[in-house]
């Protein structure tokens, strides 16, 4: 990642490939030259209960650094007397401001905040909106988005040059302050603020633009203006005047201290109207100025209902107001409850962040739809053949020390904890004992090593560093020392093993002997006592955010970065698991806080399985990493598909089923893996395996039992746990998210209608767990239990819809959408009630409400159906006043005698007798499930790309020249053909069986698979393949085996069409000559995601006359 280089590698060793994808061996050689030995003096171990740590820097070992690998003495040298006392906090989107890791000269690194982003200079803050994606690399290799820092302008006081310090901050927010000699100059700001809150003494407040601001409104104290596209307004006390001069605004504020400055969610498509308006909305909370930001959690035991409170502290400098505006993330927004959203949204590297004006707090609400520290055996019954080969593998692992190859450092030791608590756990499901204690003893051992530090010792031991308030185990490694990076990557792996042993050795974790030790390491990287100012309060965890971020100082240009989203699931699944087998709920509910958080943020910013985050461009269904900035389809250490998309996937187990949550994303994310490699995995497979299981176990097995004897064992992972992970899941199919239980414990599958129910129990005393449909199921002590129950009948409803929004409001017109409900087998479609009467269903969260009368209000509502007729309770009532009348407003009639004919199994010809108006018809909309799929101007549509055997809803209604839109028409349904088996979109499909084809011919190839292959392919030429059925699973990209003889210069382009042959391309790639006639090459190419069955067309045009091309098979995945 040449744009956003690191000094310090991650966290895997160099085997066979990676040395071609590392950073470059001397960002390694940067590393050992900052790891100099430091020989400071050992203090004395600070005991807690039998386990100890010591304070300072055991000889031989490193501190944080800065500029020019310097060791960094002083911590606080870039705060104020006014920072809080106690640890440093660091891992956050704004720590550059405190650390300054490689230019001493840089008051900060940006600092990605969203919606905005800032850069703190001596004279003053610079303010950037970011809302243009740079795009790099490609979508089959590594490649990267970035909304770079690009300044709009600067926010000082005149004559303002100083360095600045980090005065204070809070759980989302930071606060910056310049001292000037008799000046000074304060601003506050954070995640999901568009505000910049300011105070001040000495110079007049300036905002110096990085152009020529435009001017839209100054009035009332408050200007409004637009730099680079983006609206902002600023707001300084009553009787403030701003002027303009070149590019400075400026304002002595009426001889006032405070202003504030709003980033505004309009466009440069809005109207000065629109832009006068967003400036009204925020004009009320301008002066309330946020204060404190601070999070708190409580988790439902009964329900499993996680519910998290965020809460504003607004200080009034002006009035006595309250509440304040902020933007929400898509993850928030999600699981959002408590305040209304408004229309207002901002662009953000994570997608969309929906606005909330006038409120002080916001609560979401997550389902935990549990953990367990292994899967129940259910699929190796005593003496079969599979359970002999299982106990194999398992007696293999516990034969020799589990500890011995990985290393001593913090992140191998924890790799080996984590293998080894695997293999203990499957022991003791299917009676291996021996096994089982001689793996438990092996960690106990180690575990007991390192949570005591010893006289003298300077390895297995944590040292606390009381300047920057930190806990370091040594040897450290991959910068957890000199960077205070991946805390959470290392130690959750710990807090995993410390869980095992106290599961069969519970006076060993007892508070009084280890488990105080333990604690302490968790609070390192996730202090939840904000009483205990020894750690910062949740170090590697942006609150607002949902995610952890690993680089301790966060210095880059990109923002900060974290990799392997899933260890630090690894972490917040271990906390769980410790929390529960010891009885502290604290650390269990700190533990459900961040899993349920940070599943929804993973699900929306590293497998953006909503299509929001990433830019269309961007072509990457996954990323690697998650950037400030963005995201890259890369890691740290190697550029090899498998690699980029499992660091999210590893380590793999039974605390990592949010990984399964979204089926049908699994097999989007491996179709582009192997898109990408060129085919199945060659390394990492049996991370991969793990991965597939979740959505199709039995596929998953077969091609580990065909390569159980050869494949490379990925180095936390072993064969046993492997194998009993994709024979177990095969059995149990899914998981089913719809039933959750009393116990944090727990995990619910479905597979063929039958759900299986599991629950551990790590404490010594048999439980009875009650599933949420009123299941319950005996767990024996120390044990995972299961049992399995057919699906009763649906009684279930559906969740109600939320947010409903209207849009493109007209006379007679407008458009409704919706957030979509949930249910426990699945929603069908949506009723919508106009003034409590059901006027449509809609199959999508869509509806366009036509047939409305001028200058009148109406109330909307949605409700949810699902297949058996159950119904949700109705939305919140939406009202929508229709513009008054200009004009032409009289709509036409109502489109009659809808009838459909020539269905097939993927189309369908309407036809309907005319519409009148007042002045002129102009065209009809037709829609199907409530929807507008297209418009004509003729009485006639044929509605393609329909799945085979499925009944659809049509209606259609008229419009005229002055946008006056009809009734729909009443609804026709019709039911598509079964149609023949058709062609299998993820087949191989010859080229030579086409359907139809002008300009070319066949041949005999010398290709691998033989047969016959499509020739003389040029200008103009193309095939047609006939009912091709891409099934429900959307299929994203278009690979052909093709070779080319073609002259030096000339070249051509392969197009996918769908339905018609000169419909648009939804994918495409470029050919040229490939070394001979029959020198085959296989390309792959992303498509629009296309599901049903049509007919495809493979177009080919070049710019040459002559012949370009041959191709001899396709396929779709």
């Amino acid at each position: 990642m040449s744009a956003h280089p690191r000094p310090i590698p991650s966290r895997r060793p160099l085997d066979r490939r990676r040395l071609v994808a590392m950073v470059a061996v001397g960002a390694l050689l940067a590393y050992l030259v900052q790891a100099i030995a430091l020989p400071v003096a050992r203090a004395e171990a600070v005991t807690v209960g039998s386990g100890s740590y010591a304070e300072g820097t055991p000889t031989g070992g490193a501190v944080p650094t800065e500029c020019n690998n310097t060791p960094i003495t002083n911590p606080r040298a870039h705060v104020t007397a006014n920072f809080p006392a106690g640890a440093i906090p660091t891992n956050d989107w704004w720590t550059s401001l405190l650390w300054r890791k490689f230019n001493c000269a840089s008051v900060s690194e940006n600092l990605m905040a969203h919606p905005l982003a800032f850069h703190a200079y001596t004279t003053g803050l610079g303010v950037s909106y970011p809302t243009t994606a740079s795009i790099s690399g490609t979508a089959t290799g590594v490649g990267e988005y970035h909304y770079n820092y690009a300044e709009d302008f600067k926010l000082g006081i005149a004559g303002l040059d100083a360095d600045g310090k980090v005065d204070g901050y809070s759980d989302w927010t930071v606060s910056e302050l310049w001292t000037n000699g008799g000046s000074s100059l304060r601003t506050t700001f954070g995640h999901g603020l568009p505000f910049v809150y300011a105070t001040k003494t000495g110079g007049n407040a300036t905002l110096t633009g990085a152009a020529t601001p435009t001017v839209w409104s100054n009035a009332n104290a408050a200007i409004g203006y637009t730099i680079n596209g983006h609206d902002y307004a600023a707001f300084g006390p009553t009787g403030s005047t701003w002027s303009v001069s070149g590019s400075t605004i400026s304002s002595s504020l009426n001889g006032g201290t405070f202003f504030s400055v709003a980033v505004l969610p309009t466009t440069p498509s809005s109207s000065n109207a629109d832009r006068a308006a967003a400036l009204n909305a925020f004009a009320p909370y301008a002066h309330n100025h946020v204060t404190g930001t601070k999070v708190s959690w409580s988790y439902n035991e009964a329900t499993a209902k996680m519910t998290a409170t965020y809460a504003f502290t607004t200080t009034a400098r002006q009035g006595s107001g309250t509440g304040t505006v902020y933007a929400l993330y898509p993850h928030q927004r999600d699981n959002l409850a408590g305040v209304t959203l408004s229309s207002y949204s901002y662009t953000s590297p994570r997608g969309p962040m929906r606005v909330v004006v006038g409120s002080s707090q916001f609560q979401t609400v997550t389902t935990f739809n549990g953990v367990l520290p292994q899967l129940a055996n259910t699929g190796f019954a005593a003496g079969s053949a599979d359970a002999t080969q299982l106990n194999g593998y398992v007696s293999q692992v516990a034969a020799s020390d589990p500890f011995a190859g990985f290393g001593d450092d913090t992140y191998w030791t924890g790799k080996a904890f984590g293998r080894a608590a695997q293999v203990a756990q499957m022991a003791n499901l299917t009676g291996n004992t021996a096994a089982r204690d001689t793996l438990v003893g092996a960690m106990r051992t180690r575990l007991t090593d390192w949570m005591t530090a010893s006289p003298g010792e300077t390895t297995r031991s944590f040292w606390y560093n009381p300047s920057w308030g930190t806990l370091i185990g040594y040897p450290a490694s991959y910068g957890s020392d000199t960077d205070l990076n991946d805390h959470h990557f290392h130690y959750g792996y710990y807090v995993v093993g410390a869980a095992t042993v106290a599961q069969f050795d519970p006076s060993w974790a007892a508070q009084s002997a280890y488990g105080g030790m333990v604690n302490t390491v968790i609070k390192d990287a996730a202090n939840w006592d904000r009483t205990d100012t020894r750690f910062p309060f949740l170090r590697d965890f942006d609150i607002y955010a949902g995610h952890d971020w690993a680089a301790g100082h966060g210095a880059f240009a990109a923002g900060n970065n974290q990799e392997s989203s899933s260890e630090g699931m690894n972490f917040a699944s271990g906390l769980i698991q410790w929390g529960q087998v010891t009885g502290n709920t604290a650390v269990r509910d700190l533990g459900i806080y961040l899993y349920t958080t940070q599943a929804s943020a993973i699900e929306n910013y590293w497998f953006d399985t909503d299509d929001e985050a990433f830019p269309a461009a961007f072509g990457h269904s996954t990323v690697g990493m998650v950037w400030g900035d963005g995201g890259s389809y890369s890691t740290w250490f190697s550029a090899e598909p498998e690699m980029i998309q499992g660091i999210n996937l590893l380590p793999s187990t039974a605390g990592h089923l949010y990984l399964g949550y979204n089926p049908s994303y699994i097999s989007r994310n491996i179709a582009e893996l192997e898109r990408n490699n060129g085919g199945p995995a060659t390394v990492w497979q049996d991370i991969i395996w793990e991965f597939q299981a979740l959505a199709d176990a039995p596929t998953a097995l077969a091609q580990f039992r065909s390569q159980a004897g050869s494949y490379a064992v990925e180095e936390g992972e072993s064969r046993a746990h492997t194998f009993y992970w994709l024979e177990s899941l095969s059995g149990l199919g899914t998981v089913d998210r719809s039933v959750t239980a009393n116990t944090p414990l727990h995990a619910v599958f479905v597979k063929n209608g039958v759900r299986t129910y599991q629950a551990a129990n790590m404490s010594g005393s048999a439980i009875t767990v009650t599933f949420s449909n009123g299941v319950t199921l005996a767990v024996p002590a120390r044990s995972v239990a299961s049992s399995n129950t057919t699906v009763p009948s649906d009684t279930t409803a559906p969740t109600t819809p939320a947010y409903l929004t209207a849009s493109g409001t007209t006379a007679t017109s407008t458009n409704l959408s919706w957030t979509a409900s949930t249910d426990n087998v699945g929603v069908t479609g949506y009723e919508v009630l106009r003034n409590g009467s059901v006027v449509a269903t809609a199959s999508g969260t869509t509806y366009a409400a036509g047939g409305l009368s001028a200058s009148t209000t109406y109330s909307f509502t949605v409700r949810a159906l699902d297949a058996a007729g159950n119904r949700s309770s109705s939305s919140t009532p939406l009202s929508v006043t229709t513009s008054a009348a200009t004009g032409d407003t009289t709509a036409p009639s109502t489109p009659t005698g809808l009838a459909a004919s020539g269905t097939t199994s993927s189309a369908t010809t309407l036809a309907w007798s005319a519409s009148t108006d007042n002045v002129a018809v102009t065209g009809y909309d037709v829609l199907r499930g409530g929807t507008v799929i297209g418009s004509t101007s003729s009485r006639t549509y044929t509605a393609s790309g329909l799945s085979p055997s499925t009944a659809y809803t049509f209606s259609v209604r008229a419009y005229d020249a002055a946008g006056n839109r009809s009734a729909a028409s009443s609804a026709v349904t019709v039911t598509t053909s079964a149609g023949s088996t058709g062609i299998d979109a993820t087949s191989r499909i010859q080229a030579e069986a086409w359907s139809g084809m002008a300009g070319v011919a066949k041949e005999t190839t010398s290709d691998t698979d033989g047969g016959q292959n499509v020739a003389w392919i040029a200008n103009g030429d193309h095939l047609r393949f006939d009912n091709v059925s891409f099934g429900s699973t959307e299929r994203r990209t278009f690979t052909a085996r093709v070779a080319s003889g073609a002259a030096g210069g000339v070249s051509g382009l392969v197009n996918v069409r769908l339905d018609s042959l000169t419909g648009p391309s939804i994918g495409s790639f470029a050919i040229a000559n490939t070394g001979g006639w029959q020198t085959w090459r296989t390309i792959p190419a992303n498509i629009q995601a296309t599901t049903g069955t049509h007919t495809v067309y493979l177009t080919f045009d070049s710019g040459q006359p002559a012949d370009f091309m041959n191709i001899n098979w396709f396929t779709f995945s």
